[in-house]
């Protein structure tokens, strides 16, 4: 069957560290465009971050931003959907997760909060071209709820607040990684997989006419949902062995070996 929809990651999958689309992307996504096929950024990235690159790339179909928390329509930045944490478990996180040993930042109305610009505060928002709003956690937070969670950490720390997570939350939250620095806390109806079912919905398309590609942990609820699912060659092997197929890296432009293969014509 011909791919009616395709869902790209952005960071790793569309741009890696230096947050630039190449010629060669740029071109190829313009190619998939004109010959009709609609297609949307699905990204753990706030709307304010995805939507330069969805502006850039001509894209007119909704975004998937805060790994499926919100929905949005791209010209209009009307939210479709909006999934937050409840205000119960963003006090959990705060118990669990603020603390001096680490960098905790809570998100809220398209805005990020973090305590201290520390290296982890610097390493986001070189990612994110955002910066944080500096202020009191607990204080801003108090009985509140969260678009999401992130802790930023090294990668080896990471994988142990992953764990930490997980026996704190079990499935009271949606717990993935993106880069591997960062482990993300979400409302546990999230993620990019039943996000992308959505805006197939709306636009009448069956999940096996649907295109993704991604390249982390995070992508794979999408990678494993959608009709085909593509890993970037450069993701974990855990992410490759559950795709359909796997592509060059991204500094190698492997989302268009992907659309050539299955959607150019």
């Amino acid at each position: 069957m011909s791919v009616e929809l395709v869902a790209l990651d952005l960071d790793g999958t569309l741009v890696g560290r230096d947050t630039r689309l190449s010629p060669r992307v740029r071109s190829c996504v313009a190619a998939m465009l004109a010959q009709g096929t609609t297609s949307c950024i699905v990204t753990g990235r706030m709307f304010r971050a995805a939507a330069p690159f969805v502006r850039e790339l001509g894209l007119r179909a909704p975004t998937i931003c805060y790994q499926g928390a919100w929905v949005v329509e791209s010209e209009s930045e009307r939210r479709l959907l909006d999934r937050p944490i409840a205000a119960a478990l963003v006090g959990e996180i705060l118990d669990e997760f603020h603390s001096e040993d680490l960098h905790l930042q809570l998100y809220a109305e398209d805005r990020y909060y973090c305590e201290r610009y520390d290296r982890f505060a610097e390493l986001y928002a070189s990612l994110a071209g955002i910066a944080p709003v500096i202020a009191p956690l607990r204080a801003t937070f108090a009985s509140r709820s969260a678009t999401k969670a992130v802790i930023v950490s090294d990668p080896e720390v990471a994988a142990e607040v992953e764990r930490r997570a997980r026996r704190r939350f079990g499935d009271r939250l949606y717990i993935t990684r993106s880069y591997p620095e960062f482990v993300e806390l979400l409302d546990p109806a999230v993620d990019k997989g039943s996000a992308l079912a959505f805006v197939a919905g709306l636009y009448g398309i069956p999940m096996e006419r649907v295109l993704a590609i991604g390249d982390s942990w995070n992508d794979l609820p999408m990678i494993e949902r959608a009709g085909i699912g593509v890993a970037m060659g450069d993701a974990p092997a855990e992410v490759r062995e559950r795709a359909n197929a796997v592509v060059g890296g991204v500094e190698a432009d492997g989302v268009c070996d992907a659309l050539e293969r299955f959607v150019l014509r």
